[in-house]
């Protein structure tokens, strides 16, 4: 799968490209997975991206940007009393951090996609964070169709340094992210 995205990303790269691409979410098909542990078992789920704005330079792919924000009083968890704790005081305190947002500072090429460096606030904390990136056509589409694709953004964070702390003893620091968000070409 990696191979094919490198491969996907030079495919389309292609010569006829010669300047940045602005790309808007397609909001129903895109959100954040999440996972982290609990105990020896796993909490997972997921959390709606409101946003995400990206440009994408497919010759120099150092002028791309992403920018996304998600939406923490809307996410949902494997287990009712995860998500409310979740969103509860002592993680992510939803009421008065609704958001999470993610801006990219660089974006350079990977073996297996691309490496997209950017800050991370979550809870009014700013944390540098870094995500693998992969890029494919949608299902169907001709050779170098680039009005549709679909973005993977995967990365982890630590939950405590943004303070959100809470249940530290049964819940795990780490948080493995898995962003999917369909995008489509901004005319």
């Amino acid at each position: 799968m990696y191979r094919l995205a490198a491969a996907l990303l030079l495919a389309i790269a292609g010569p006829a490209l010669s300047a940045p691409i602005r790309y808007v979410l397609e909001p129903a098909a895109s959100s954040v997975g999440f996972e982290t542990d609990f105990g020896p078992d796993r909490i997972t789920g997921r959390m709606p991206v409101t946003r995400a704005d990206l440009t994408l330079d497919f010759d120099q792919l150092s002028n791309s940007t992403v920018a996304v924000t998600i939406d923490v009083q809307n996410a949902e968890a494997s287990f009712p009393f995860a998500a409310q704790a979740m969103k509860g005081p002592k993680v992510l305190d939803a009421q008065t951090w609704p958001e999470i947002t993610f801006a990219s500072t660089s974006v350079r090429p990977a073996a297996d996609g691309a490496t997209v460096e950017g800050n991370v606030t979550m809870r009014g904390v700013t944390r540098p964070m870094t995500l693998a990136a992969q890029i494919w056509r949608q299902t169907g589409s001709e050779p170098g169709d680039l009005s549709q694709l679909t973005v993977r953004l995967v990365g982890q964070v630590k939950r405590s340094d943004f303070g959100a702390v809470g249940w530290a003893d049964l819940v795990g620091d780490e948080v493995r992210l898995d962003i999917l968000a369909r995008i489509a070409r901004q005319d």
